[in-house]
């Protein structure tokens, strides 16, 4: 098809105008009977979102995915690109890319006018029709809508009154496109008024022109429900316009989330070579994100991105590489010790509210890993209750009296080479029991981790001590050496 270079040529293999939402809506719905992915590469809205976003193109609606930042807003609409045909036909040299068989441009109609059917054609691939504007306060009407343009009109010899000396906006160059606004509540109210033609009765007017442009689009808003009191609102003209508002949420599970963090990180291949990952360690990354979204310290209103868990494992991953580089070790496993290292990914990413600001944001996030570990620990080994009974047994007593007889306890350097790291937590072995008993099965490459897991844990419930310096860890009785030294 694209060897057709004449609307003549176009016109004898039957070709029919469609407009995009028709395009849409058809090609979603070959993939549903096809029983084909619509939106690859989405996790976690296969129940919710998705199935909602396919109603909306079904019902060939403008849209709006309303949600908190990092819930794949932007991702779903540039996904919506696959649901266009491969290749349109365009009047060649057009502007608004002009349909050849519907042209609305006044260049289009009389190039037509002037050579019928040897009028030159082109096509223009669908990951060429998505164009994307961020709403910002300095947003104008002839940045979107268009303007006159008095350059055009002099080297032209044309009057004000001539639509020839009109300059197109972004939004009638991209007719016959989907076109995303993000952030809408921050444009102003002046410039989502002059959307209400293009969304309602689909022309455009600039400056007093008569001219009506019959745009044929798919809008797609996304917005924030946080911008609605804190910058901004929609107009509700304008959301009444919209045919469909979508929410979009966080991950509901560890494992969904999990898949979002694997296939969203930017890792080198040697990364990921030289770092082995244990299992629970992708898990605790994950569950510090949940906890805080369930955090008092953190607003739940501004929310945590997923971008939190993508950048944390990602400094995770180099926390580990850059230990090994500097003991000499081509490869390592990674600690939980080299947790320390997502800190600077988690202050980031998250607004604190007044509390939060009290603490300070570091002390917020090793109280986000803490909760973490203490929360995961339970999946696995028996719950640690806080009042017992007098003289009860519990499976982690010999642990903590083998703290309790080592006056200095046990200090982890962070730069220990992994032999050294694993003949000290060897040294505890009451730990090796307790994995025995609950973890039978635990591979071996992951115990060592699993056993710091563990130590970490039993300082969240208070039977053991940490304390943190500069470049080690150091866990104790928490009154061990206080009796002995009495």
């Amino acid at each position: 098809m694209r060897d057709i270079k004449t609307l003549g040529d176009l016109k004898k293999i039957g070709y029919q105008p469609k407009s995009i939402k028709d395009e849409l809506r058809d090609n979603l719905i070959l993939k549903i009977k096809n029983k084909e992915t619509t939106f690859e590469g989405v996790h976690g809205y296969e129940n919710t979102v998705i199935p909602d976003l396919e109603r909306a193109i079904l019902s060939r609606h403008n849209i709006n995915l309303l949600g908190l930042r990092g819930q794949a807003k932007t991702r779903l609409a540039r996904l919506m690109l696959n649901l266009l045909d491969e290749y349109i036909p365009v009047v060649e040299g057009s502007e608004i890319n002009d349909d050849p068989l519907q042209p609305i441009s006044r260049y289009a109609t009389e190039l037509i006018k002037e050579k019928g059917d040897d009028t030159p054609i082109s096509w223009l691939h669908r990951s060429d029709r998505f164009a994307e504007k961020l709403a910002t306060p300095d947003v104008t009407v002839a940045d979107i809508i268009g303007d006159v343009d008095p350059i055009k009109a002099a080297n032209l010899k044309l009057s004000y009154a001539d639509d020839r000396v009109i300059h197109y906006g972004m939004i009638p160059r991209a007719n016959r496109c989907i076109f995303v606004i993000n952030e809408l509540p921050d444009l102003q109210a002046r410039i989502q008024v002059a959307l209400f033609n293009i969304l309602q009765e689909g022309d455009i007017q600039i400056r007093g022109f008569k001219l009506r442009l019959p745009l044929d689009m798919q809008f797609i808003f996304t917005a924030n429900p946080e911008d609605y009191t804190n910058r901004g609102s929609i107009v509700t003209p304008l959301k009444d316009r919209i045919g469909s508002q979508i929410l979009t949420h966080y991950p509901e599970d560890i494992k969904t989330a999990r898949l979002i963090t694997e296939q969203e990180s930017n890792l080198v291949e040697g990364q990921k070579q030289s770092v082995y990952v244990p299992e629970l360690a992708k898990d605790l990354l994950e569950q510090i994100v949940f906890e805080a979204r369930d955090s008092d310290y953190i607003d739940a209103k501004s929310g945590v991105s997923a971008r939190l868990s993508i950048t944390a494992f990602e400094n995770l991953l180099s926390t580990a590489e850059r230990r090994a580089l500097i003991s000499g070790e081509d490869k390592t496993f990674l600690r939980l010790s080299d947790f320390i290292g997502v800190i600077p990914a988690i202050t980031g990413k998250v607004e604190l509210v007044y509390e939060g600001e009290q603490e300070g944001a570091a002390f917020v996030a090793m109280n986000l890993i803490g909760e973490a570990v203490k929360n995961l620990f339970v999946e696995s080994f028996p719950k640690i209750e806080k009042l017992q009974r007098q003289n009860q047994e519990t499976p982690y007593d010999q642990i903590v009296s083998w703290f309790f007889n080592q006056e200095d306890g046990v200090e982890l350097l962070d730069d220990l080479r992994d032999k050294e790291y694993q003949t000290i937590l060897a040294s505890i072995t009451p730990l090796d029991d307790l994995l025995g008993e609950y973890l039978p099965n635990l591979k071996t490459e992951d115990s060592f981790f699993v056993k710091e897991f563990v130590l970490w844990a039993l300082v969240e419930y208070k039977l053991l001590s940490k304390q943190r310096f500069a470049e080690s860890t150091q866990f104790k009785d928490p009154y061990g050496s206080f009796i002995s030294g009495i």
